[in-house]
């Protein structure tokens, strides 16, 4: 599926520190989705299909069904990416989740939709690049508790969601029902959460308009620059450069590193405009010019 939202994300610190607090072994994490270390040594990115994979092992590691809500509430202002940050700052609910929906993207491959109706607001999750899936619980409970924690936070009060929709099939409802305190439906269509207009309206005691007239413009200049790189063309050709020193690559093996599909790798190369074998090409001769370089320099 096409989108204009790229297809790349570096894992957050803040998902690093989530999974610290929860007593999660990022190592091992990593090891269960089949990712590449570079993600960890080089802050690589990653697809969202391999994201998915990252929160499916989470849930494999730490054998814990809420492992998204202890994550989502266990962490604070401090390790919060740029976009929350300046989210808490905002001067209403309704400011918060907007500049949220705005600038999540810089975060994370993930298109977030708000509307607003007469007597209420709601949020729709969609992943452009998920290749149809449904995406991970604990992405999702992360996520949507992220919204609530943001307005709980910034009001001082225990405000909870109007409703919830979860596309995912029935599990853990009495957790969730616990921390959320509304009602909530499973195997909807989207991931959809609500919030009241009254709550929507309330004022956060963490307002501060003279930070948000510094944080909304470095912002606004990341979005505008997002995406400029690191496609999975990119991604692709960072794999070959390691993978031709060892002789010829194939897609497959390519792919595999990637944690996708052969057929997704094609698909996605071919949305990018590009084939694979072009890719091989494109990367032997630049690593020759490079060899070429590295020799004419030791003349």
């Amino acid at each position: 599926m096409n989108s204009t939202v790229p297809d790349k994300l570096k894992i957050p610190a803040t998902l690093w520190e989530g999974l610290k607090r929860a007593g999660v072994d990022r190592a091992e994490v990593i090891r269960r989705a089949n990712l590449p270390l570079s993600v960890l040594r080089d802050d690589a990115p990653i697809a969202t299909t391999q994201f998915f994979a990252l929160w499916r092992a989470i849930e494999t590691v730490s054998h814990d069904s809420t492992i998204g809500l202890r994550i989502a509430t266990g962490l604070d202002g401090a390790v919060m990416p740029l976009a929350f940050v300046a989210a808490q700052h905002a001067r209403t609910f309704r400011d918060a989740l907007s500049r949220v929906a705005r600038f999540k993207r810089l975060c994370a491959p993930e298109d977030v939709s708000v509307k607003d109706f007469a007597d209420h607001g709601e949020l729709v999750i969609r992943w452009p690049h998920g290749d149809s899936e449904v995406a991970p619980r604990s992405l999702v409970d992360a996520t949507m508790a992220s919204f609530v924690e943001l307005g709980r936070r910034g009001t001082g009060e225990r405000l909870a969601p109007l409703s919830l929709e979860l596309a995912r099939p029935v599990a853990s409802r009495s957790a969730l029902e616990r921390y959320f305190s509304c009602d909530i439906k499973f195997d909807t269509k989207v991931d959809r959460i609500a919030f009241r207009r009254e709550d929507l309206d309330k004022l956060f005691i963490t307002h501060n308009k003279e930070l948000l007239d510094v944080l909304a413009p470095e912002l606004d200049r990341r979005l505008k620059h997002h995406g400029a790189s690191d496609s999975v063309a990119e991604q692709t050709k960072w794999v070959l450069r390691r993978r031709l020193t060892a002789g010829r690559p194939d897609i497959r093996s390519v792919a595999a590193e990637l944690a996708m599909s052969e057929r997704s790798l094609q698909r996605r190369l071919t949305d990018e405009g590009v084939s694979f074998q072009t890719l091989v090409s494109q990367t032997r001769h630049q690593m020759a010019l490079e060899h070429l370089a590295d020799k004419s320099l030791t003349l």
